[in-house]
């Protein structure tokens, strides 16, 4: 009877400590970083990705993305333990530790790497290692605490996943694929500008510049609106440089059109609620332009 009260104790407190370590990889990011690199494997492939491929690529890039994550969670963690919106998370509340943190974020992306390499290609590992100290080393330690551009300048590891997926299938950098990291690099200010502005109070406590608290509330309006537009054209160019046909070309227009309106509504009245609005807009904006993108090449 003890044994098991034991096993039904122990059972319950693994279940939450590995929940713990997979908060650490912020699984919903990571979900929009797959996703991206998946879309950008089959737009690379004229017919079907080999299944090798596709699922040895989306592991790999996934558990390096987790990794990267992880480490931004163990170097923000004093940060994060000012601000409501990550104050939950294992490290500020002591659920996990650092040394924990560490080592779970070595051997996940040490995995992720060894998967690329050795089943995928050594271009998408070198790219993939090349984008996670982009985000975990230069974003979070160099940018995020010095400048308001921060978003803007470390926004090029962000918009590296449909590239990886490329460099997946076909072994090779092409213009289309940094097309697509174009459109997510131009889609990252108005995203993380969106979610500043009605969380700029806890950016302000932590110490972080981001651009409301240093620039004021009407600037940053102003540039999320200038950004949307530019997104809206860039968003555009897959049909116009052959990549896409009508399909993607017309939810494109509907997709930008409302992501415009948000951006402008924002700019005219402001509110949090508003600016919460846009910022989740901004993120189904992203997965629905590279859904079309994908039912476009198939059509």
């Amino acid at each position: 009877m003890s044994q098991a009260n034991g096993i039904s104790r122990i059972e319950p407190d693994a279940s939450l400590r590995l929940q713990e370590f997979v908060a650490l990889t912020k699984p919903r990011v990571v979900s929009l970083i797959v996703f991206t690199a998946v879309i950008g494997m089959f737009l690379a492939a004229p017919g079907m990705v080999p299944l090798r491929t596709l699922l040895s690529g989306a592991m790999g890039i996934a558990l390096v993305a987790g990794a990267a994550a992880a480490v931004n969670c163990l170097l923000e963690q004093k940060i994060d333990a000012l601000m409501a919106r990550t104050r939950g998370r294992p490290l500020p509340t002591g659920r996990l530790n650092s040394a924990e943190a560490l080592a779970f974020a070595v051997v996940l992306g040490a995995a992720g790497l060894v998967l690329l390499y050795a089943l995928v290609n050594p271009l998408t590992m070198w790219l993939t290692l090349a984008t996670f100290v982009g985000y975990a080393i230069v974003y979070t330690l160099l940018l995020k605490p010095r400048t308001p551009q921060n978003i803007v300048l470390g926004g090029a590891a962000g918009a590296m996943p449909p590239v990886l997926g490329w460099t997946a299938v076909t072994g090779e950098v092409s213009a289309d694929a940094l097309l697509l990291f174009l459109i997510i690099f131009v889609w990252t200010p108005p995203h993380f500008w969106s979610l500043a502005l009605y969380r700029r109070n806890e950016y302000a406590k932590a110490g972080v510049p981001m651009l409301p608290v240093t620039h004021g509330m009407r600037y940053t309006q102003r540039r999320v609106l200038l950004y949307t537009f530019g997104l809206f054209a860039v968003s555009l160019l897959p049909f116009f440089t052959s990549m896409s046909g009508r399909f993607y070309f017309v939810s494109a227009l509907v997709l930008g059109a409302n992501f415009v309106a948000y951006a402008a509504t924002l700019y005219r009245s402001y509110s949090d609620r508003l600016a919460h609005a846009t910022f989740r807009y901004s993120i189904a904006y992203l997965a629905l332009v590279f859904a079309a993108l994908l039912v476009d090449h198939y059509l």
